[in-house]
Order: C-alpha cells, then structure tokens, then sequence
C-alpha cells in the first residue's frame, strides 16, 4: 500500500510560521544552496532539474540585479495540487521564495499566476501585505540588512507559458515563446538579469529542508527521487483529489489509494506525460520511473482511448505556440490521422508506423518541453492500445 505522508510534512497544520525564514538568514547564501543541493531536491514543475544547481548557477552569475520567479500557472491537464498550495499553504511558498532570494543575491520576486486564479489574488496580496508588516519582505528583513519583495502578475492564459522562457518572454510583455537556450534563465533570464524560475511546490519544500535538514528530506522518496510529490489525482475513481505520497509510490498504490475500480487506463504526468495500461501499473512514479509531473488521470475499461487521444491531440494544436515546424505542423498532421480514425475511415498500418516516425522528430527537434512531448498521447495510446485506434 502507498505510504501517505503525515501532514507534519508539506502539508503541515503545525508549521512554524517565520523558523525556516529566521534560521536562514542567520545562515549564509552558500549554506543555504548547500542544503538544497544536499537534499536533492528537484523541480516539481516536472522537468526535474535539481534545485540546488540552479540556484547555485543564479548566485554565481555576473549581475547585480537578479530575479525569483515562481510558476504559478498552472496549466497542465489533470493537475490542481499548486491550487491548493498557494490558498492553504502561502507562507510555505513565500517563505521559500525569500529564502531563494536570499541565497541568489536577488531582491525581487515575482508570483506568475494562472490567469484562472485571477480570484486568488485578493487573499495572496493581504498575505503579501501581512509579510510586509512583519518585516518579512519589503527593507531589512528581521534586521539582517537583506532586502526582498514580491509582486504578482497574471499571465494571458497560453499554456506554453508554462515553459519558463516562454514565462519570461510573458512577464516582459511580449508574445509568449519560448526562447533559444543557451544562454539559460539562470544567465540571462527576466530582463536579461540571472533568474531562477521554480514551481509553486519546489518553493514549498524549502521551509522544511531548512529546519529540519537535508538528511530529514531524504528519509522520503527513494535514492534518485527524494522527498514526498503532491499528486492531482482525477478521472475513473471514488476517491479523486491531491494527495502527498513518497516519490516511488507504484501506480497500483496509488489506485488503491483513492479507490479506483475495473481500471484501463492511467494518464501520469499531463497531456504529454505516459499513457500506460495494466501491465505497467506495478512500475514506479520518480524520476527514474515515471515521471512524476503532479497529473494522474485515471480511465476505467468503459473508455475508448481514440476519443482520449482525440481530445490531447486538439489541445496540442490549440496550444502550440506556432514558432517551430516540428510542432506546428507535426501535432496537426497527428490529429488528422486521429480524426480519420474517429471518422471510421481506413487509416494504414504503414502511415501510423510513420507518424510514430514523425513523433520521435519532433521529440529531439522541437524548441521547447511543449512540442517535445505534444506527440506522447499518440505513441503511447498507439503502442498500448492499439485495439482502441
């Protein structure tokens, strides 16, 4: 059975509120990136790149202006745990970010929202004003000579946005795409200043790897993929919601966890995470496994998987950005195979073997995550249930 957390962890109702906030800036930047990098922490947006590297990159980058982004847009389908953190636990998240901020050498932090949140904002801006007459943001932070504050901005509802050079692109008023790395955020990111951009869930695992150590953290998880990950959990099952488990849980605890029955299918990581079926549903969710991107959408036996791929297959190509061939064209070329097929027309073994073709292309040749992984639907539908298409 999957081991669920105990809510003293993220999710805890005993939080210190200001201890890991206090404790850090008695601490030096550098030990601070250490205790990250120690911790193994990655990102939890689901690229996974380690935290402590990329906050290391930021502090030793030239410029004595530089940025804290957190990524609150949260677009990906399937995935609502960041809403649940940033109305019930904003202190973990702000406390993160200033302690980021910190150990960078950056004075500025920005909240992109999800333009659906737009409801959000009142309640964070009086939890940013709360922090301000603490003296937790704004100058001299508890009198330790540190200045940071933190702003909010909407994003314009593009789920390329999500990508975090596309974001950057987004909060400096252009168009969002995204960017040609190198050079990457952390070299010349917002305004061509070092930034570091982190999902609302990294941030809020910060506060407990500073009080509790690095060594705590990693009692949790497994070797490679340490910690706990927060999972939205949807679809086929009676008991859908967010839930904090170990990073590698296996699939089939986590669907005795929230009680789903007669399952076909499990969608892990979004719209262009894995699709898999029965047979891999004892395999890990982790970085080394499956990839642990905070979307589980379960399907039961009555679904026909054409209409699945049907429906990501429309939201690629509504959502691709345009900018590179490899996605803009290959994602269309993909759905139009998909429609014939919901048409009942004839459609050749040998032109889906082609498309799979097409898909491997696009997966090394597009600009961005986006287009990278827009053709996943199609080659993990085709190869696990063929008899559907």
């Amino acid at each position: 059975m999957a081991q669920v957390m105990e809510r003293k962890r993220l999710l805890s109702p005993d939080y210190k509120l200001g201890e890991a906030l206090e404790k850090a800036l008695s601490l030096s930047p550098s030990k601070i990136i250490e205790a990250v990098k120690d911790s193994n922490l990655k990102g939890r947006g689901g690229a996974g790149f380690p935290t402590g590297l990329k906050w290391d990159l930021a502090a030793k980058a030239e410029g004595t202006t530089k940025y804290v982004i957190c990524n609150a847009d949260e677009g990906e389908p399937g995935t609502f745990k960041d809403r649940v953190l940033l109305l019930e636990h904003t202190d973990k998240l702000l406390e993160g970010m200033i302690i980021a901020g910190h150990a960078i050498g950056s004075a500025n932090g920005i909240i992109y929202l999800r333009a659906e949140y737009r409801w959000m904002l009142k309640d964070l801006k009086a939890k940013i004003e709360q922090y301000k007459n603490k003296n937790w943001l704004g100058k001299n932070i508890l009198k330790k000579g540190f200045d940071f504050d933190v702003e909010i901005r909407l994003n314009a509802g593009a789920y390329v946005c999500g990508e975090e050079t596309a974001l950057i692109e987004s909060l400096e008023g252009k168009r969002g795409e995204p960017r040609n790395k190198p050079p990457y955020p952390v070299e010349k990111g917002y305004l061509q200043c070092p930034t570091i951009v982190n999902n609302v869930e990294t941030f809020c695992y910060i506060p407990f790897i500073i009080t509790e150590g690095p060594e705590e953290f990693k009692k949790y998880g497994t070797e490679r993929s340490t910690g706990t990950k927060l999972f939205s959990v949807s679809g086929d099952c009676n008991n859908p919601g967010v839930y904090e488990l170990d990073l590698g849980t296996k699939v089939k605890d986590l669907l005795e966890l929230v009680d789903a029955k007669n399952t076909k299918a499990v969608q892990i990581g979004g719209a262009g995470g894995v699709t898999i079926g029965e047979k891999d549903f004892d395999k890990p969710i982790a970085f080394e496994g499956y990839p642990p991107g905070g979307s589980i959408i379960v399907f039961d036996k009555s679904r026909n998987m054409r209409h699945v791929l049907m429906n990501f297959m429309e939201f690629f190509v509504e959502e691709s950005c345009g900018q590179c061939t490899p996605c803009r064209e290959g994602t269309m070329r993909i759905l139009e195979a998909v429609e014939k097929l919901e048409k009942g027309e004839h459609v050749s073994e040998e032109y889906l073997e082609k498309l799979v073709e097409l898909a491997e292309v696009m997966a090394v040749s597009a600009k961005c995550g986006l287009g990278q992984t827009a053709a996943n639907p199609f080659i993990y539908i085709y190869k696990n249930f063929k008899e559907d298409l």
